[in-house]
Order: structure tokens, then C-alpha cells, then sequence
């Protein structure tokens, strides 16, 4: 007899969607993620594209659907640690990490305040520093503080729970680990962005104006390091020049041999934060091609119909730092003028690519990429980004499609 219960391993825009879609049918769902929050990288970004609209407001209505339905279980700072058995019987080892917080914790701030250690902030890309006790971010589901005990080291220290008049805080948690049986599992594991660091010749940690796309969505979000100000890193100065360098590292042999899908959209989509900023702003995006398929080719043309947008067919070869300015010194090839320039920017943004965040597991086949093909037996699927790159409507739209499958294969066995 099939267990009616279906396992989605991932919380991002993937996952969710799965699991509201196949609990809403009458399906019970059990939602794992490793963050202490769902959400996955749809929760960094500053806006959606084309529409241009903020991710939380999907965000929410989905976490609305996730609260009340109980036919969703869902755990956070979750990994799976094994799986066995076949279709319609697997049973699945969790361990669960322990958050030190419990479901007592109103948000309300106070530990916080109390906390005397801070440590970088992960969600803003290490832009800013946070408490070692904190909320990961302001629309967070679910709303409770998580500590980072790697960092509050000192097992004296209680001033958070001193501080906390609900009872919230256990520093004697300990992780768990939690065997479920469910009849089908779908991997939403998403991606996490490809290190910048590897391309030496795009001096990302070395020139300290160059920044990633992923960070440039957190300077944008009015709920990251800069309050929503798009400033450089170096000084604080606001930006009258940026150029996007495309492909950082994708459609590389020495990196990524693969096209990430969404990374002109992303750029061109920042293109607009800067210039409704800063009216006199000017932006450069090099490319070797622009990528907007479909009906994101509206969105491209209103791009186009800026003057103060320079799109410059030609791959970046170089970033150098001007020492005595803080500016940073891009050589490109300009590939319709047939020759090679050199610009001068207050800042660069690396469109970096997309990998996936599951790379090893003994029950999935994976294509060459990393990405998830399917499980090696039937009844595990792969949606999202865990399958390919790919954009949040895209991975919603697929993710419905891993629902079905997922629910087909609990009435199959």
C-alpha cells in the first residue's frame, strides 16, 4: 500500500509551490530546508522581472496558503541524511539542526539588542554585519530569531535569554534526527551563485568596485545593507557609472560551459534600479548575446529606448582598480565597432551564473552540470533550478508539473 505523503526537499519558490499545489489536491507534504526560513533566493531579490514588482508579495500569499493547511509539515535547518526503499515506501532520515529558538519567540528584538557578538550577515552577502542572534530577515516565515552558535561561542553568555521575556530561548537544544515514510519525493534544491572569486581576471575580491549580481539585488532590496541606497562598496559614493559584465563565468569551458537563463534579464531588470535612482546615471552592459526570449523581448525594447543605456556586444577581458580613485578600469571587446575599450566606471556587476546546490547523492542521476535528472528509482522527481536553469515563472510552472508527478506516482503504487 503507497504512503500518501509526499516529501519536497527545498523551501525556495520551487519547493513551495510543489507543496501548496499537491496539498491543496489532498495530499499530505513534508517541506525541508536547510535555511532557517523558506523562501530560498526569490527571498533576496529586490524585484521580480519584467513585471518589476517585489518577490514578497508572492512570497506571502504562498507562506498564507502554507500556515493554515494542515496538510503541510514543514521543517527548516533540515538536511536529508538517507534515503531507501522504492516507490510508494521510502523511508527518509532527517536530521534536524538546532535552532536555539523556539515557537514561543514573538520577533519582537530584544535578544538582539541584548546580544553582544555580531558576525557577517549571510542573507546580504557578508555587505553588512548581523547580531549572532537575529531574524534572517524581515518577512522571514517562519517569524523567529535563529542563533548561530559557531559564533556565540562563549557558553556563559545569556544575556539573549535574560533578555527574552517569552521563554524563547534554549541554548540546551540539540540537533534530532527524524524518520518520516512518505511515496514520493521531489528535490527543489535550487542554486546557490558560482564563485566570482574563480575568475581572476574579473577582479572580484581584489577591486573592491566590483560586486555580483546577487549582491547588487540585496544594495537594491529596501531591506538590505544599504536601506535600498545603490552605493559602492568603497566609499559610499553614489553611482553615475556602472557597466554589467555578462557571462561571468558561464558559457566558459574553464567555468560553466552553460547558458544560466536568466542572467541578461537580471542585469538588464538592475539596469532600471540605477536609473531611476540616479536620473543622470549611465549604464553599460557587455554581453556576447542578449538572451530575452518570448515575452521578454517588450522588456528589452523599453531598455533599448534609454539613451543612457549602452548595450555593448563584446565580452569583458579585464577589471583593474585606478589606485588613486577607487574607479574601476574595464577592458572589453566591442565586437560591432571591431575593437578593443577600455572604460572607466564607479562600479561593475558580475552577472554570474547559476549552480546547482546538490552535487553528490547516492540516489539521484545528474547530468553533466550537476544538475538533477531523477531519482535513480522511480518516484523521485527534480524541479526548479535542482533540474536547470531556469526563472521563477518558469520554476513555478515546472514545480506544478512536479506536483502531478509526484501524486501520479503515489496512485501508481
Amino acid at each position: 500500500m503507497s504512503v500518501e505523503t509526499i516529501l519536497i526537499v527545498g523551501g525556495g519558490i520551487s519547493g513551495i509551490t510543489a507543496a501548496v499545489e499537491a496539498a491543496e489536491v489532498g495530499y499530505n507534504t513534508i517541506l525541508v530546508e536547510t535555511n532557517p526560513y523558506l523562501g530560498g533566493r526569490v527571498a533576496q531579490l529586490n524585484k521580480y522581472f519584467p513585471k518589476l514588482c517585489p518577490p514578497y508579495c508572492g512570497l506571502e500569499m504562498n507562506f498564507r496558503r502554507i500556515k493554515p493547511n494542515p496538510r503541510i509539515t514543514v521543517y527548516t535547518m533540515t538536511e536529508v541524511e538517507n534515503v531507501s526503499g522504492q516507490e510508494g515506501d521510502y523511508t527518509v532520515k532527517l536530521k534536524v539542526s538546532p535552532r536555539y529558538v523556539n515557537e514561543k519567540c514573538t520577533a519582537c528584538n530584544a535578544c538582539a539588542e541584548a546580544c553582544p557578538v555580531e558576525t557577517s550577515n549571510d542573507f546580504n552577502f557578508g555587505m553588512d554585519r548581523t547580531k549572532a542572534i537575529h531574524l534572517p530577515h524581515e518577512m522571514c516565515y517562519p517569524m523567529r530569531y535563529v542563533l548561530d552558535r559557531d559564533v556565540c561561542t562563549d557558553s556563559s553568555c545569556d544575556k539573549c535569554v535574560q533578555a527574552c521575556k517569552y521563554d524563547a530561548i534554549d541554548l540546551s537544544m540539540k540537533p534530532e534526527t527524524v524518520e518520516i515514510n512518505v511515496g514520493s519525493i521531489v528535490y527543489a534544491t535550487g542554486w546557490k551563485p558560482y564563485e566570482a572569486e574563480k575568475m581572476d581576471n574579473l577582479g572580484f575580491g581584489s577591486v573592491k568596485n566590483v560586486i555580483t549580481n546577487m549582491m547588487m539585488e540585496r544594495m537594491a532590496s529596501p531591506n538590505g545593507p544599504t536601506k535600498g541606497r545603490i552605493l559602492r562598496p568603497s566609499d559610499n559614493k553614489e553611482v553615475k557609472k556602472v557597466l554589467f559584465a555578462q557571462c561571468a563565468g558561464s558559457r566558459d569551458e574553464n567555468h560553466l560551459n552553460y547558458c544560466s537563463a536568466i542572467c541578461c534579464m537580471a542585469s538588464l531588470k538592475q539596469a532600471t534600479y540605477i536609473r531611476e535612482q540616479y536620473p543622470d546615471s549611465k549604464v553599460v552592459v557587455s554581453y556576447i548575446d542578449l538572451r530575452t526570449p518570448g515575452k521578454y523581448e517588450d522588456f528589452l525594447n523599453r531598455i533599448e529606448g534609454d539613451e543612457n543605456i549602452t548595450l555593448m556586444k563584446g565580452k569583458v577581458a579585464k577589471i583593474e582598480e585606478d589606485p588613486g580613485t577607487g574607479d574601476v578600469i574595464v577592458t572589453a571587446e566591442d565586437v560591432e565597432g571591431g575593437e578593443k575599450i577600455y572604460e572607466k566606471v564607479d562600479m561593475v556587476v558580475l552577472a554570474t551564473g547559476m549552480v546547482p546546490s546538490v552535487s553528490e547523492d547516492a540516489s539521484l542521476n545528474f547530468e553533466e552540470n550537476g544538475f538533477i535528472l531523477a531519482g535513480k528509482s522511480p518516484g523521485v522527481y527534480s524541479t526548479g533550478v535542482a533540474k536547470r536553469p531556469s526563472d521563477v515563472t518558469s520554476s513555478i510552472q515546472d514545480a506544478t508539473g512536479a506536483a502531478l508527478k509526484s501524486i501520479q506516482s503515489l496512485v501508481r503504487s
